[in-house]
């Protein structure tokens, strides 16, 4: 699995994934830190000047955060259990580079989310907030 900055090409895919808009997710991709995790060897040329992902229909998952005062914020995490748990791990190096903690929210319909923060050392902190209806439990990695 490779793991590689989103471009706004990968916007459909990351709707697929994610179950919303392509839109939304094109937003996404321009406004946070947005990581993509694709099968091995198919990532897009480096050296392809338009920035275009030629695969972005095999996406394996996404994640999304940005980082406020002390505290990386991880705003969306979906896909595969391997592809979350490689993910996460991108904002949890730059809390650690930066001594921050790392927070995230783990809907009750995504249970690879909560299983990659728990084998990453994250605890629960209890109930969130809910989306759309779907409850969701709040987790903490401290640095």
């Amino acid at each position: 699995m490779e793991i590689r900055d989103a471009v706004e090409a990968d916007a459909s895919a990351l709707a697929a994934i994610a179950d919303s808009p392509t839109d939304v997710m094109r937003n996404l991709v321009h406004d946070r830190t947005v990581r993509v995790a694709e099968p091995d060897g198919t990532a897009s040329d480096p050296n392809d000047d338009a920035g275009n992902a030629d695969s972005g229909d095999e996406l394996l998952g996404f994640v999304s955060f940005d980082a406020k005062e002390d505290t990386v914020h991880v705003t969306q995490l979906d896909g595969t259990g391997d592809a979350c748990e490689q993910l996460l791990g991108e904002p949890i190096r730059f809390a650690r580079a930066e001594s921050m903690t790392v927070e995230l929210l783990a809907p009750d319909s995504e249970p690879s989310v909560a299983d990659a923060a728990e084998k990453l050392g994250f605890t629960e902190r209890g109930p969130g907030p809910r989306f759309d209806g779907t409850p969701t439990v709040r987790y903490r990695l401290e640095p």
